[in-house]
């Protein structure tokens, strides 16, 4: 029987508003948000925060690794050693993430995933992301240019077909055949996402009438205004600010884009077409040195140096090494948003994405009791999931 719990004491994100309250839960569900004081029930458990705020468990849409492990390691080790860092760090609910590689070593990051999904201890997989491997060369960044191309449907068919948990996958829309395998994630159910594109807002508007329905971290690995015959032409970051009902990731880690273009989307798309993402690499949580992204047998060398993960001649960045309450901080302390407005990017705006909107993202009666607590200074003090008690202070 799984236990109840009262929150007491806590500065709750609702995330419509931040108020002082209680939160109790049942059965892994939150069933009652009260003001202070509350009675705690005969059979709760009681965790008294002691002022300290409560927010939804975060959810990353954009996740490669850390702790040393990536998941094309392929391996359910690597999985588990990644995700619980994230999950130690308040990411309650991630997206797993592949790269462009072969398809041998996509198929087994996937098996590995199918082995671990349910594991006890683990943070909520709610689907694979794959990133990749249908994407423009100059826009390819720190993904490998030995395996990228253009979508074969003999390739992602028969993963479509085995694998009803992929749930996302990027690619570029340009490419030939992009548009027509666009139609058919779309009909699966599959989220089609724009990324290391290097195309025109008029392309851009193409895939939305076929299905595209995000982009993939915002300026990294996309075309901006280029010239064509001496005349100007929009590109993927103007499409990005122009098409209103557009939602766009950013890899909030004060690296990859300056505190001067965050406020910029924001004040272009507002806080609910932002989604925050960590693309975080097996780097992640292991400070400076030289790392592989990518399969250990297949990767490509990276350097972490200055808080963010670089091609070794430094010429473009390769990932973050972020997690989930870096993003929320950086959003809050830095670009000077409400916590309220920097929380929603990374719970309700991706819970909305992934379809989950009416389970995950909210601490509100009928929700997953998916809970981060932390400090003022943003350490995390506790993490629940599904009211399973996983981190403690």
């Amino acid at each position: 029987m799984e236990r109840a719990w009262v929150i007491k004491n806590a500065r709750i994100i609702t995330p419509y508003r931040m108020i002082d309250g209680d939160i109790h839960i049942e059965s892994g569900i939150i069933t009652r948000v009260e003001p202070l004081g509350s009675t705690v029930g005969q059979h709760e458990s009681e965790l008294d925060v002691r002022h300290s705020y409560v927010a939804p468990g975060l959810i990353d849409l954009h996740v490669h690794g850390a702790g040393g492990a990536d998941f094309m390691d392929g391996t359910v080790d690597a999985y588990e050693k990644a995700a619980r860092m994230h999950l130690e760090h308040g990411t309650t609910s991630m997206m797993p993430t592949t790269l462009s590689g072969s398809i041998e070593d996509t198929r087994r990051s996937i098996e590995a995933y199918l082995q671990v999904k349910h594991s006890p201890g683990m943070p909520n997989f709610i689907g694979l992301h794959l990133e990749g491997p249908y994407f423009a060369q100059e826009q390819r960044g720190a993904q490998d240019p030995r395996y990228i191309r253009d979508p074969d449907p003999n390739e992602y068919l028969p993963l479509l077909d085995q694998f009803p948990d992929i749930k996302r996958w990027s690619l570029a829309p340009e490419l030939p055949g992009a548009l027509e395998m666009g139609r058919e994630l779309v009909k699966r159910g599959v989220i089609a996402s724009m990324a290391h594109t290097n195309t025109d807002y008029e392309t851009i508007l193409k895939a939305m009438e076929q299905g595209f329905s995000l982009l993939t971290h915002m300026y990294s690995g996309m075309s901006g205004v280029f010239r064509k015959h001496a005349y100007r032409h929009a590109g993927v970051i103007e499409a990005g600010y122009l098409i209103d009902d557009l939602p766009v990731e950013v890899i909030a880690d004060g690296k990859h884009l300056p505190v001067s273009l965050l406020r910029l989307i924001h004040k272009v798309k507002g806080t609910a077409n932002m989604c925050l993402v960590s693309d975080s690499l097996r780097a992640t949580g292991l400070g400076e040195g030289e790392f592989l992204l990518g399969a250990n047998e297949t990767g490509q060398r990276v350097i972490v140096e200055d808080g963010v993960a670089k091609l070794p001649d430094r010429s473009a960045f390769a990932g973050s090494i972020a997690t989930g309450e870096r993003l929320v901080r950086t959003m809050h302390m830095d670009v000077g948003l409400p916590l309220t407005d920097a929380v929603r990017m990374m719970t309700v705006n991706p819970a909305k994405i992934a379809g989950l909107s009416t389970r995950k993202g909210k601490i509100a009666c009928g929700f997953d009791a998916d809970i981060v607590v932390f400090s003022p200074n943003f350490v995390v003090e506790h993490v629940m999931v599904a009211g399973s008690y996983i981190i403690r202070s």
